[in-house]
């Protein structure tokens, strides 16, 4: 039941600042977010090496932003997909969404029940959305589960540091005391921003989530932090 209500708190937040969302990321990560998904997807498409995808399936899609990437980047590789589903929990990020990316389709649901077959989906993804996910471990599972064998499992992810160097120190103290205010006067929810900070330190490091992929059956074959490691991504293989 805590877990329930901690979820729900957090859908309700999202719906709260979805309006406003792809504004505040823009000036919090000054577009370099853009840069993080579209090299995730190319490298996706070159290790899988297939040229035809029945299915890819993006969850906590948030506004569509690595849904129009993965439908962009694959036509630019002459990657044939068949479908490209987008699932997400919150409504009004689903109705942002739907804007912008017509004519695909939209499932309301969490990562750790996933209404989807075994073995029919050939990439899954979910860019800054795994930390919010609370139970975590079935959402690992339920992604092996749906996944094709050689099938990939990409997640982008604001993971905690606990290094303490110059340049962590420096992540930090914009994560703490920038993103908060900005956040909150452009998207009018300080509390939201002031979460993000507060959610990182909070998660797990790069190393226990490279174990707790190789638990559910996710064998990793990418991982890299970007931006002074302030985004790390996660391309883990279904063995």
């Amino acid at each position: 039941m805590e877990n329930d209500n901690k979820q729900q708190d957090i859908i309700k937040m999202f719906n709260e600042i979805a309006k406003t969302y792809d504004i505040a990321n823009r000036v919090l990560s000054m577009g370099i977010d853009k840069t993080w998904r579209r090299a995730a997807c190319n490298l996706s498409f070159k290790l899988y090496g297939k040229e035809k995808l029945d299915k890819i399936v993006d969850v906590a899609y948030g506004t569509g932003d690595l849904m129009i990437d993965w439908d962009n980047i694959g036509k630019q590789n002459g990657i044939e997909i068949n479908d490209i589903i987008g699932i997400d929990p919150s409504v009004g990020m689903m109705e942002v969404g739907k804007t912008k990316i017509p004519n695909r389709t939209f499932i309301e649901a969490g990562a750790e029940k996933l209404p989807l077959e075994d073995e029919s989906v050939d990439f899954i993804s979910i860019s800054y959305g795994i930390r919010n996910v609370v139970q975590r471990e079935e959402g690992l599972k339920e992604f092996a589960r749906v996944l094709k064998k050689g099938g990939l499992a990409v997640i982008l992810e604001f993971t905690r540091n606990d290094k303490n160097n110059f340049t962590s120190n420096l992540t930090k103290f914009y994560m703490n005391n920038i993103m908060p205010t900005i956040g909150g006067l452009v998207s009018g929810s300080k509390e939201a921003y002031t979460y993000l900070p507060e959610s990182i330190e909070a998660f797990i490091t790069s190393d226990q989530m490279v174990e707790e992929l190789k638990a559910v059956g996710l064998e990793p074959i990418f991982v890299k932090g970007y931006s002074l490691d302030m985004s790390t991504t996660f391309i883990a293989r279904k063995i």
